[in-house]
């Protein structure tokens, strides 16, 4: 099978690219070649930009795949140009869309691909949901052979799960409080990028795949709470959390409260009945204790890679101090 991804080096393309090499499949990889993570032993590159047609067409030349996965299409307009690129040139084409397009807060849980997608907060979701419009549109209107495939919260050993990379690791290494949004009790779905791969891979060339929309998640739930204690865990020591509404961070930084209000403030529990009916050997076998663990065995490895942004880290002081204010009377930390 001939496969091709745009991109592919990315935090889940990368296990996807590795799994389907070593699954046998022809892969070939269209990127620009500047990628911080290497080229997977075995796949064929194909050097071209995707947001310049000119040159991905060149980069194609008379290529014809089996399926072809756009892994950095992000609005409409970029969609368009795969309609034009690859009509005619592939059996499947598998737009990577995101969970957080679900209805945000959801009505329901669990969550599974018949939830409402609408996500008034979070302009990226929304840009996801026009895409999977987009993309329905064509395969109703021309039999376009679309995939849907919407992750959550998917990570690898360079991915801290919260706003702000390594300053909140160094200011937990430092017994500095950190800021949870919330109390800290919602649930939350983190799924290990490796574990991902063994649901997606199986959909490439799938003909009952076609038409149809999936979501590939771990069943582990955590709370915030939990993800943080794991993390401190995993450093040695243990956290002094901070509990803030969400509407307060976004009060102080909008990038971060999108992306809470948006997504990760609300308990998001999935049923992923479809995919495994699909592929019947799908089991997430990494549980974040265990990744958190890789997290910070890759951090600590470099002092390169522990970088402190002092923006957020003078944020999260600003944010501590205002809920000291209006909370005089209360123990905020844990």
């Amino acid at each position: 099978m001939k496969v091709l991804f745009i991109g592919g080096t990315g935090i889940i393309s990368s296990a996807c690219s590795r799994l389907a090499l070593e699954r046998g499949i022809d892969l070939y990889l269209l990127n620009r070649g500047q990628s911080a993570r290497p080229i997977p032993p075995g796949a064929k590159v194909l050097l071209g930009d995707i947001h310049d047609p000119a040159s991905a067409r060149a980069a194609l030349g008379g290529h014809r795949f089996d399926a072809v996965v756009n892994w950095i299409v992000f609005t409409p307009d970029q969609l368009d140009i795969d309609f034009d690129l690859f009509r005619g040139r592939t059996g499947q084409y598998v737009f990577i869309s995101s969970a957080s397009a679900y209805q945000t807060p959801p009505a329901m849980l669990p969550v599974t691909e018949a939830t409402l997608l609408d996500n008034p907060y979070w302009e990226y979701s929304r840009n996801k949901i026009a895409c999977e419009e987009r993309l329905v549109r064509a395969y109703r209107e021309e039999k376009f052979p679309i995939t849907i495939v919407r992750p959550s919260h998917t990570y690898d050993e360079r991915l801290l799960p919260f706003h702000g990379g390594w300053t909140m690791m160094e200011r937990m290494l430092q017994g500095k409080p950190v800021v949870v949004p919330g109390d800290g009790t919602s649930l939350w779905t983190l799924t290990h990028n490796t574990d991902f791969a063994k649901g997606f891979v199986p959909l490439l060339g799938n003909p009952q795949a076609l038409g149809n929309a999936f979501q590939i998640t771990a069943d582990e739930l955590l709370t915030w709470n939990q993800i943080y204690e794991m993390l401190a865990a995993a450093l040695g020591v243990r956290p002094n959390l901070v509990h803030v509404p969400s509407e307060l961070i976004a009060a102080y930084d909008k990038i971060w409260g999108d992306s809470l209000l948006g997504d990760k403030a609300h308990s998001m529990i999935f049923d992923d009945t479809r995919i495994k009916r699909l592929v019947p050997d799908f089991a997430c076998t990494v549980p974040f204790a265990r990744g958190a663990e890789q997290i910070v065995a890759w951090y600590m490895a470099d002092p390169a890679r522990r970088v402190v942004e002092p923006y957020f880290d003078a944020l999260l002081d600003r944010i501590i101090a205002g809920m000291q204010r209006a909370y005089p009377d209360s123990s905020q930390s844990s």
